[in-house]
């Protein structure tokens, strides 16, 4: 019998160090990516599963708006079971961009 498992592949990270100031302002550009970084600087890192966000968008779009986060540093994602959860990597983003996550987190910035 075939292993019935799904397997999906581990996600890809960028490290901020190595995310130029266009990337980070163009994942922070998005309504609905602020939204998830507002969520998730306000969660316990890995607590947060991807489908436990309150986004308007689907499934598909929802996987897009995480890979580009991944992209520009600012989120990390595991496994665990059936979830991927998340965490904001606020001190390393904060190291390459100093101030750039307190402006976006502010409730008077957007």
């Amino acid at each position: 019998m075939a292993d019935r498992t799904s397997h999906r592949a581990a996600p890809v990270h960028s490290h901020p160090d190595e995310v130029s100031i266009l990337t980070a302002l163009t994942a922070l550009a998005d309504p609905v990516r602020i939204q998830l970084v507002r969520e998730l600087a306000g969660s316990a890192e890995w607590t947060r599963a991807c489908g436990s966000f309150d986004v308007p968008v689907g499934k598909a779009a929802l996987s897009h708006h995480f890979g580009v986060l991944r992209a520009a540093g600012l989120v990390e994602q595991r496994d665990e079971g059936p979830k991927r959860v998340n965490r904001l990597r606020r001190e390393e983003f904060d190291a390459r961009f100093p101030g750039l996550l307190d402006l976006v987190l502010r409730e008077d910035a957007c």
